[in-house]
């Protein structure tokens, strides 16, 4: 029997033991390892699982968005996502506008891939996505709080059929405008998957009009020209630098 046909032998009758329930050491134990062999062993099998696990299925770690995200737009159906946002709820807070979303998914046992999505909920949709990002768990808390640190708050943890949803349904809501999602949108949202069917609804734009606010990389003239066409003059509202 040749080395390469053990070690396979070893991590099928592994894997059975896994899918049975048994721990590394009973493991161990069974097939007459040391402890760290099993252990490692236990770990191939993991890692080869999730190469067949589709990246929007795998184990969420964390999925956050910036407080205030809501601020403006029409949570009436959706109550739950509004009260974990008390910053949108108060009236000018300033912080309305955008929705910076960064998902975690697990990679590998010690690895995740990290995604993100900065939205423009009144008007533009995804405005720019972060291409996924694989990393070791260890160095996720930093970078959460390097991701959010241009704001004045901590980012608030939402679920990721919220994050879908704010996402997929802003880009919607953009489309129907007459904009696309940014490059790198589709490789993006593989990590993300789709919203569930019976989501909640949010109403995107400002109190329910389109709202532009020109960043600094913008064509603001092409905006509101696809803003007079899709709209009509006095249907939206923008921001003029002077």
């Amino acid at each position: 029997m040749t080395v390469a046909t053990r070690d396979e032998e070893l991590l099928a009758r592994v894997r059975e033991m896994r899918e049975r329930g048994s721990a590394p050491k009973q493991i161990a134990k069974a097939l007459g390892l040391r402890p760290a062999q099993a252990t490692a062993l236990v770990r191939r099998v993991a890692e080869a699982a999730q190469v067949n696990i589709a990246p929007d299925e795998r184990p969420v770690v964390g999925c956050w968005v910036n407080a205030g995200w809501s601020a403006g737009l029409d949570m009436a159906e959706a109550p739950d996502w509004a009260a974990a946002d008390p910053l949108g709820q108060e009236p000018d807070s300033g912080t309305g506008g955008f929705a910076q979303i960064l998902l975690a998914r697990q990679e590998r046992a010690s690895r995740v891939t990290v995604t993100g999505f900065l939205v423009d909920v009144y008007c533009l949709g995804v405005k720019n996505v972060t291409d996924p990002e694989v990393m070791g768990s260890g160095s996720l808390t930093a970078y959460v709080s390097k991701y959010y640190s241009a704001f004045d708050h901590r980012p608030l943890p939402i679920g990721v059929a919220q994050a879908q949803t704010i996402v997929h349904d802003a880009l919607a809501y953009a489309r129907g405008l007459g904009f696309e999602p940014a490059d790198g949108f589709a490789d993006a949202a593989v990590h993300l998957g789709v919203p569930p069917g019976d989501r909640p609804v949010i109403g995107f734009g400002r109190e329910g009009r389109p709202f532009y606010f020109p960043g600094p990389y913008d064509d603001t003239r092409t905006v509101v020209q696809i803003l007079e066409r899709t709209c009509g003059t006095g249907n939206y509202d923008y921001v003029a630098h002077l």
